[in-house]
């Protein structure tokens, strides 16, 4: 019996533009046949223009009318609750995106300090730069401002009563109080009388604006005044403008003096005059990285971070969800970022609380909530937080290690380095990685903190020597060294032993790299993340402390992920098999024992957490990142191989700037990603080449070595594009496609077995399994936007009706056309749907196996009461022989003896210990009592 809001199965659907609620509504009923038990749905509160994703929400209090209106939704709603459907929805509580579209953010630009929203977001109104003090650095432009100025890109703008500047589609309100010049000058230029009934209107109006608050007043009560009395000016305005053309063209003539004239440096004065009275400060955008001072989601300029640990913010961006949940649309939740919130466990119980307020329900995890949490090494989640597990890349990065070849460490490590005559360690390069990040894209953030601890130190005689420049210093390292995202420190609670081993081992390491620093600013620091208030300090001075550890546990995350996830993963390419969030490529590979003891744990602690091979935020696919692993098991094969390519396709590479592009670690990269995507059919399409050559463009940007977002060098890109069709062209002589084809055929071979396998331990392994969409067959998709194209849903339709009788041999004959997984999914996910509590509650038991390839086969069973499934999946099956079902598997068996008779839920056969029996038809099994 499924429990109230606990999915059996989810099914991850992203929403935009080009798939509506319609087209969801559409697919209801295909996802109740294959099984699914709850859509898993992408942000779809409203979002910036054109947005692919939905984490850039501009109003959470509203649907995203690019993907449908609100008689759409209830009509998605209605189809979902008609099929049976729950729905888990993704929401962002860290951060919005920014522009026209935000009132919050709009008006905070408006009106500065004096903004009633001005506390919603994490801006620093005192920053360390001086001349920003009580504004928000936008870094939108081009070039630097004088120069943008001065060619007449920035445009002052009147509509309707209020206005705006126009710096090509963007638009920024002005300042209510920087009205006066500009009406003054109005009534300047303006042809009629000064008794006129239109002209003493605008003195009375521009008197007005002069007596408005100014934008630094916090006061509620000048606040509240000031946003009437600004609405009353534009209204005035508006009005006098309609019924006196001519002070409407006045105005005009008004605006236009103020634009200037390109070629007359002094004629712009004025503006930059009007434009330094504003709340905001217009700057060149590569500034953003050491001045800029709201706090944003990564390095992501339009994405500016909120102050969620506010009551009113979280009751204020929280209406619709709680809308939606309690009319029974929305059945459970996923947090985005978890780790970017300032008291994530506060947050979480927030949650809860609000949730059994809406429903009348009473528990800490009435509401099914998952966080989206990067697990490293070791780390666990927090048993404290009211949730039911992550999002599943812990599990990600468990299961592909299984199909990593240990024995291979030495041959494959020693295959990379030749190839590209280096000897690179990975932990040195994430410390590395993290140090350009905190130079190049977070610099800010660190700046800032190392400001926040020398006010510190100054307070305590034994540290007020250490100079800024020290500090800085230390900062960095220690963040450099952190081994985990972050820590949880927070207001009234002991700290834990976790929190306390991860800063004592981050100083250590920082103190070990840098042997001719002070090592009492070390001890400082530590003792600072630790809670260890100074003696004799006063509230104010708790309170200031509490503040730099807290904001430190912000900045960290943004880092790490920079560091490693999208810096050092496009580096290090020994097996991009590993190169996964939250994975540890210098890792080689798992053991059946370790996965064993992990699905155990994960019983144990959250046995509703989320299971996922494949995401919206995956490198890979999970069937790319399958024969990746499997190039592991041939590692003799691909050093032959490599080698042969490198020789035949070093004529197509380019010189640029003294060296090769693509360099030799690109290209490393690109034979990977070539044997990870290859086309089953063995087809180059224009397509196919343009999709590599996109991943590579991207890739390279990401590594920062030869190219980089910031920096794009576009000969060194053109490159690579160039050497990519090349290598991939039909023209006569180009010998690397017939060369590539025999090993990307068997590779797609071992690692369709590999996808099966991970399949099957997915869909029975204790949590929940997600489907990423269109993933339900063969999928080779790289890293976004690769993986949000388009999902053909007819094919998918028409190809689970055709299974509904199908022959087991018959799809393993025919495994190319995807139908195998299919099959798969279906069978498991309708078993799963209709025995909730065997895989919800079943204990669970490692399967040992004997004989022949005792290490090539991974088992274990479920049991809840009388019911029971055996699960047999393959790996490291090259040693095996492909397809490896039947005699293959020689004398090998499984240890285990049912109680009752099981029989294969795949192919109905009744069960046996010897594999070549027990997996006689498919190279998969789920053998599952009463049937």
């Amino acid at each position: 019996m499924n429990h109230p809001g606990i999915p059996s199965a989810t099914y991850r659907l992203q929403f935009n533009k080009d798939f509506t609620f319609a087209m969801a509504a559409e697919i209801a009923e295909y996802l109740r046949d294959l099984g699914i038990s709850h859509v898993y749905a992408s942000p779809y509160f409203k979002a910036a223009p054109g947005s692919t994703h939905g984490y850039d929400v501009t109003d959470h209090n509203a649907l995203n009318p690019e993907v449908g209106s609100g008689e759409d939704y209830a009509r998605y709603a209605a189809v979902l609750q008609r099929n049976g459907l729950g729905q888990v929805l993704d929401f962002v509580p860290n951060h919005m995106g920014i522009g026209p579209l935000n009132p919050y953010w709009m008006d905070v630009l408006e009106n500065g300090q004096g903004s009633k929203f001005a506390d919603y977001f994490d801006i620093d109104w005192h920053p360390l730069k001086q001349e920003l003090a009580g504004k928000v650095l936008l870094p939108i432009l081009g070039d630097q401002y004088g120069r943008v100025l001065e060619k007449g890109e920035l445009k002052l703008n009147f509509e309707q009563g209020s206005f705006h500047l126009a710096y090509y589609e963007t638009r920024l309100p002005v300042n209510p109080r920087s009205y006066c010049p500009v009406l003054k000058k109005a009534l300047e230029l303006s042809p009629l009388p000064a008794e006129d009934e239109g002209m003493i209107e605008v003195q009375s109006v521009a008197t007005a604006t002069e007596h408005l608050p100014r934008r630094y007043e916090t006061e509620p009560e000048k606040i509240s005044e000031r946003n009437r009395e600004k609405e009353v000016v534009k209204k005035r305005l508006d009005r006098v403008c309609q019924e006196h053309p001519a002070i409407a063209e006045a105005i005009g003539r008004a605006v236009e003096w103020f634009n200037g004239k390109p070629g007359e440096p002094h004629s712009f004065d004025a503006l930059d005059l009007l434009i330094g009275e504003q709340a905001y400060r217009l700057s060149y955008w590569r500034v953003a990285a050491e001045e800029i001072n709201y706090r944003r989601f990564f390095d992501i300029n339009n994405l500016a971070a909120i102050k969620m640990e506010l009551p009113e913010v979280f009751e204020a961006t929280h209406k619709l969800l709680f809308e939606l949940i309690k009319s029974g649309a929305v059945t459970g939740v996923r947090i985005d970022h978890v780790d970017g919130l300032w008291n994530p466990r506060e947050y979480l119980e927030n949650l809860q609380a609000k949730y059994n307020e809406v429903t009348g329900q009473e528990g800490e995890r009435s509401l099914y909530l998952l966080v989206e949490k990067i697990l490293m090494s070791g780390e666990k989640l927090r048993p404290d937080w009211p949730v039911h597990g992550t999002t599943g890349y812990d599990f990600t990065n468990q299961l592909i290690e299984l199909y990593v070849d240990r024995a291979a460490e030495k041959a494959m490590t020693d295959t990379y380095h030749r190839f590209i005559e280096e000897n690179p360690r990975f932990a040195e390069m994430v410390y590395q990685k993290k140090r350009l990040t905190m130079q190049l894209a977070l610099s800010s953030e660190v700046h800032v903190l190392a400001s926040m601890l020398d006010r510190l130190s100054e307070q305590n005689r034994w540290y007020r020597d250490f100079t800024l420049s020290a500090i800085y210093v230390a900062v960095r390292e220690v963040i450099a060294c952190f081994p985990v995202y972050r820590t949880y420190a927070e207001p009234g609670r002991e700290m834990s032993d976790d929190d306390r081993m991860v800063i004592d081992r981050a100083v250590r390491a920082a103190r070990r790299r840098n042997p001719g620093m002070d090592a009492s600013i070390f001890h400082f620091l530590r003792e600072t993340l630790l809670l260890r208030f100074p003696e004799n300090i006063d509230e104010a001075g708790r309170a200031e402390h509490l503040r730099f550890v807290m904001k430190f546990q912000q900045c960290t995350g943004p880092i790490t992920a920079k560091g490693i996830e999208d810096t050092a993963f496009y580096i290090y390419n020994r097996l991009a098999a590993l190169n996964e969030v939250g994975g540890e490529p210098d890792h080689f590979g798992g053991t059946p024992e370790l996965l064993h003891k992990q699905n155990g744990a994960r019983l144990a602690d959250f046995p509703h957490a989320m299971l996922a091979t494949s995401t919206h935020d995956t490198k890979r696919s999970e069937d790319v990142r399958a024969r990746l692993a499997a190039i592991s098991e041939i590692p003799d094969a691909w050093r032959r191989g490599v080698h042969r390519f490198r020789t035949a396709n070093r004529k197509h590479k380019r010189d640029v700037e003294e060296e090769h592009a693509p360099d030799a670690n690109e290209e490393y990269l690109i034979y990977q990603t070539l044997a990870g995507a290859w086309p089953l059919d063995g087809v180059i399409t224009e397509e196919f080449v343009a999709r590599i050559q996109e991943y590579m463009a991207k890739a390279i940007k990401e590594a920062k070595v030869n190219s980089s977002w910031i920096q794009p060098n576009e000969n060194w890109d053109a490159a690579v594009r160039e050497f990519i069709a090349t290598i991939l062209s039909n023209a006569k002589g180009n010998k690397f496609p017939e060369q590539f084809r025999p090993l990307a055929g068997q590779i797609a071979q071992l690692g369709a077995i590999n996808a099966l396998s991970q399949t099957l331990i997915k869909l029975t392994a204790p949590g929940v399994p997600d489907t990423y969409q269109g993933n339900e067959i063969w999928d080779f998709s790289l890293v976004d936007p690769d993986n949000r194209r388009a999902v053909d849903y007819a094919r998918r339709r028409q190809m689970l009706g055709e299974i509904a009788h199908v022959n087991p041999r018959d799809l393993l004959a025919n495994w190319r056309d995807g139908r195998i997984k299919l099959f798969l999914i279906q069978k498991l996910l309708r078993y799963r749907r209709d025995h909730f509590d065997l895989f919800a509650q079943g204990e669970y038991a490692p399967i040992a196996a004997s004989g022949a390839f005792p290490d090539s086969v991974f088992a274990f069973a479920r049991r809840f009461g009388e019911q029971t499934i055996l699960v047999i999946a393959p790996r490291l099956t090259a040693r095996v022989g492909f397809p490896p079902v039947g005699t293959l598997w020689q004398d090998t068996r499984l240890e285990f003896e049912p109680e009752q008779p099981l029989r294969d839920l795949l192919t109905g056969r009744q069960y046996s210990g010897r594999l070549s029996e027990a997996l006689e038809n498919l190279p998969v099994a789920a053998y599952v009592s009463g049937v």
